[in-house]
């Protein structure tokens, strides 16, 4: 196994491993036994899931999340530096997409140390896969304000991007606001303007449903607590 910082995917939720990432995975990870981690305890059962044998206290796991600095961030790099693998661990999906993990790619680029993405499911790719809305041009807005006058103004906005620039607009909210978002949409966007609702990927009770904004009206699905994004398009 070539020496590298692997970012390896993780499933969405309580999906078999083999549903949704390659043998190869497995492989390069029990090549690794230095770890970046959005969440250690989330990390550890995600490696047990991988391999039942493994051991977990013979790993080290260097801890990633908004307080992370920069300088601890590069510290956190030495062993590749020194010539041993590491590894990039989200709590869920794809490390580096949306996702703290991308600090950790900016700083081993510029340190010139190989980076490697390994195959493994990304809600974002999935949900515009599945939504048949425009695959070529696309943006990803993270959250929404949460005040409301603001998140309408958004709303608006990122709906007439669709019609000016013909882009789809992908966000997301926490799971137990998702049917507020979605109230939100529905008051503020146009009636004929399409919504694809994205919920539960690769888990059980997913959905992925497109309907104009007028038919979802009509017939509102209980988004509580699920993990969920919201498309855009016209």
């Amino acid at each position: 196994m070539e020496t590298a910082l692997y970012l390896l995917p993780v499933t969405l939720g309580e999906t078999p491993i083999e549903q949704v990432l390659p043998a190869y995975n497995k492989e390069v990870i029990l090549g690794i036994r230095h770890f970046i981690v959005e969440d250690v305890r989330s990390a550890r059962r995600f490696l047990k899931k991988v391999e039942r044998s493994i051991d977990i206290d013979a790993l080290t796991f260097y801890p990633l999340n908004k307080h992370t600095s920069p300088a601890d961030i590069s510290g956190y790099l030495r062993p590749l530096e020194n010539g041993e693998s590491m590894g990039v661990i989200s709590e869920a999906g794809c490390p580096a997409v949306a996702d703290p993990g991308a600090d950790v790619v900016a700083i081993a680029q510029r340190k010139n140390l190989k980076v490697v993405p390994l195959v493994g499911p990304s809600s974002i790719v999935l949900s515009v896969m599945g939504s048949g809305f425009n695959g070529q041009s696309f943006a990803f807005h993270g959250y929404l304000p949460i005040e409301p006058a603001e998140r309408a103004r958004k709303l608006k906005a990122l709906e007439q991007r669709v019609y000016n620039e013909h882009q789809t607009q992908l966000f997301i909210e926490t799971p137990y606001r998702n049917n507020k978002m979605l109230e939100d949409i529905l008051n503020n966007c146009r009636p004929q303007t399409r919504l694809c609702i994205a919920a539960n990927i690769t888990c059980e009770g997913e959905l992925i449903k497109t309907k104009t904004v007028r038919e979802w009206q009509a017939a509102r699905p209980d988004l509580s607590k699920i993990p969920c994004i919201f498309l855009l398009y016209k």
